[in-house]
C-alpha cells in the first residue's frame, strides 16, 4: 500500500489540508463519497462510457488488509491500521474475550460486546471530523448510520441516515445546502449495497454490474442536484474485489491436527489469516502450510507485516502485536482461507477481498467540480 499521497491515507491528509485552507478560495463544501467495494479495475473494466470513469482520476492503493473495518477506520480517523489497530475485519483483544468483529461489536461465535466503557476502550483514538475546522457531516445507511461504531467513529459530525441510494443523493444534496449557507463544510457519504451483492454474488456478476449502472446513474444524479454550486465531489472506496470459488475455499476443519497448534481461532480475513501459534509448535505448523497449501500460500511472522510496512506508518497502537497474533498466512489471488468455530454460521462468500492483489488493492479516485457543471 501507498500510504503517502498515492493511497487512501494521504487522501485523507488533502481532506485536511484542505479544510485548513479554504480561506483561501476554492471549493465551499467537500463531498466524499465512499462506495464500499468499487475496485479500479471493475470500474476500468466494467465502466466505459460512464460518468464514474469519465471523472475517474487515477488509482489509490488502499490500505492493508484491503478490508471495509480497517480502511473505512483510517477514512473516518486520518490514521494508519498500525495506529488504530484495526487488522481486519476480526480481531483479537484478550480485554473481551479473544476474537471479536469491532464493527458489529460481536464475538466470533455470537454474542454482543458489553464491557465498561467498551467503545473508549477499543477504540481509543480521535475522529478526523472533530480535528476539522469546519463543519461536517456523515451520511450512512439507516441500519448502520447510528451504530456504536458509527456513533463513536463520527464524533464531531452530524450524522445522517438514509435509506437507499436515491435517498442518499438527496440527504447528501440537502447537506451540502444547508452547510453552503453556512460557509461551508465536509460531507462524508457511506454507500454498502454494491459490497453486499459482491460478495454474495461474484465481483463480475450480472447483479453487480447492474448495481454499477446504478451507482453512475446517482452520480449524475448529484452532480445534476449540486450544479452551479461550490462543491467539489470526490468518490473512492475502501478496497476491490476478486473471486474465491468454493473449490479455493480452504477450511482448516480438514486437518483438526492444526487446532492443536493454534491457540484459538483464526482472525483478521480469509484472504490474510491471522493466527497466534502455540510456544513449540511453530515449525510444526510451518511444515504444514507449506505442505499442504504450498503455492496457495504464503507464512510470515506477524512483526513483518509491521517491518515491511504493510501496515503504515506508526507510531503502533498500544496492543498492535495482539491484534496481528504471531503470524498471518496470506493468500495466492482466488484462495481464502477459514476455520470454523462453534456457534458461527456457515458464510459463504464468492466475491472477496483482504489481499495483496492489484484488484483488491486499487480504488479509483473520481473527481468533479459543480461549479461549472
Amino acid at each position: 500500500p501507498d500510504y503517502g499521497d498515492g493511497g487512501l491515507l494521504g487522501l485523507v491528509g488533502g481532506i485536511r489540508r484542505w479544510a485548513l485552507d479554504r480561506h483561501r478560495g476554492g471549493a465551499a463544501v467537500r463531498v466524499f463519497w465512499l462506495i464500499d467495494g468499487l475496485g479500479d479495475a471493475f470500474l476500468c473494466r466494467h465502466g466505459a462510457g460512464s460518468r464514474l470513469h469519465a471523472h475517474r482520476q487515477r488509482a489509490l492503493t488502499s490500505v492493508f488488509p484491503t478490508t471495509t473495518a480497517s480502511a473505512v477506520t483510517t477514512l473516518m480517523t486520518g490514521l494508519s491500521p498500525l495506529q488504530h489497530g484495526l487488522t481486519g475485519w476480526f480481531i483479537h483483544d484478550e480485554r473481551f474475550g479473544g476474537v471479536l468483529a469491532p464493527l458489529p461489536l460481536e464475538r466470533r461465535g455470537g454474542g454482543r460486546l458489553r464491557a465498561p466503557l467498551l467503545l473508549r476502550r477499543l477504540f481509543p483514538y480521535a475522529s478526523l471530523y472533530g480535528q476539522l475546522p469546519c463543519p461536517s457531516a456523515v451520511v450512512a445507511p439507516r441500519a448502520i448510520a447510528h451504530s456504536p461504531f458509527s456513533r463513536r467513529h463520527a464524533r464531531g459530525a452530524r450524522i445522517v441516515a438514509h435509506g437507499g441510494l436515491d435517498d442518499m443523493v438527496a440527504q447528501v444534496a440537502a447537506v451540502v445546502a444547508a452547510l453552503a449557507s453556512g460557509g461551508g463544510g465536509y460531507v462524508h457519504a457511506y454507500y454498502d449495497r454494491f459490497d453486499a451483492l459482491s460478495h454474495q454474488h461474484g465481483c463480475n456478476a450480472p447483479a453487480v454490474v447492474d448495481e454499477f449502472a446504478r451507482l453512475d446513474a446517482a452520480f449524475g444524479a448529484l452532480l445534476a442536484r449540486l450544479a452551479g454550486t461550490p462543491t467539489e465531489v470526490l468518490v473512492s472506496a475502501d478496497h476491490g474485489f476478486i473471486d474465491s470459488p468454493p473449490a479455493q475455499s480452504i477450511d482448516l476443519a480438514a486437518w483438526p491436527e492444526v487446532a492443536t497448534m493454534l491457540d484459538g481461532p483464526l482472525f483478521g480475513e480469509r484472504r490474510a489469516a491471522l493466527c497466534r501459534v502455540r510456544a513449540g509448535a511453530v515449525d510444526e505448523f510451518a511444515a504444514f502450510v507449506a505442505g499442504e497449501l504450498g503455492a496457495r500460500a504464503v507464512l510470515q511472522p506477524s512483526r513483518r507485516l509491521v517491518q515491511a510496512g504493510l501496515l503504515g506508518p506508526g507510531p503502533a497502537h498500544r496492543r498492535i502485536a495482539e491484534r496481528l497474533g504471531t503470524h498471518a498466512v496470506l493468500m495466492a489471488p482466488g484462495w481464502t482461507l477459514q476455520d470454523r468455530v462453534d456457534g458461527e454460521k456457515p458464510h459463504q462468500m464468492l466475491g472477496v477481498h483482504g489481499g495483496l492483489s492489484a484488484d483488491e488493492m486499487y480504488v479509483p479516485l473520481i473527481h468533479a467540480c459543480c461549479a461549472g457543471e
